[in-house]
């Protein structure tokens, strides 16, 4: 189901107890560690964190209306999610988060190209996901978004 709520903390709001709390940890590690120049929105009913119009016009390709996204973090029927861009597009950054994750959590990683999910919201690694969030810049993103579209 795809959150019709219009800011991050109206989406915290509509979200269970346990899934609140989880979640708003998650939002609070990555608007400590994302580097300047990221900007938090609603976008596709979840909590994004994209690069805005003024710092890249084009916007996303997709839908040039909408900003570069980056991050997304959302809450599922089954688990906590978290989409991350540069995991999907950056091959050295997916090998790093891999072989880190083990480190930081007992259970198996559960992900798809750019998806991880978080069945028990106590086990969400969240040291390691403010870590991930340090490693790229919003320019850092745009040349590695540019360098996937003319692939």
């Amino acid at each position: 189901m795809i959150s019709t709520a219009t800011t991050p903390q109206e989406y915290l709001e509509t979200l269970e107890p346990a899934r609140q709390q989880a979640m708003g940890k998650l939002r609070d590690c990555l608007l400590a560690n994302l580097p300047a120049g990221f900007t938090e929105v609603m976008n596709y009913g979840m909590i994004g964190y994209v690069v805005p119009h003024a710092l890249y016009a084009p916007g996303y390709h997709c839908n040039p209306t909408l900003p570069l996204p980056f991050i997304s973090i959302a809450s599922q029927k089954n688990f906590i999610a978290l989409y991350h861009m540069g995991l999907y597009a950056n091959a050295d950054l997916l090998a790093w988060f891999v072989q880190e994750y083990p480190k930081h959590v007992k259970t198996k990683l559960d992900m798809g190209e750019s998806c991880i999910r978080f069945k028990r919201p106590d086990q969400i690694p969240y040291d390691l996901i403010g870590d991930l969030a340090t490693r790229l810049t919003p320019q850092d993103w745009i040349k590695l978004y540019e360098s996937q579209l003319k692939k």
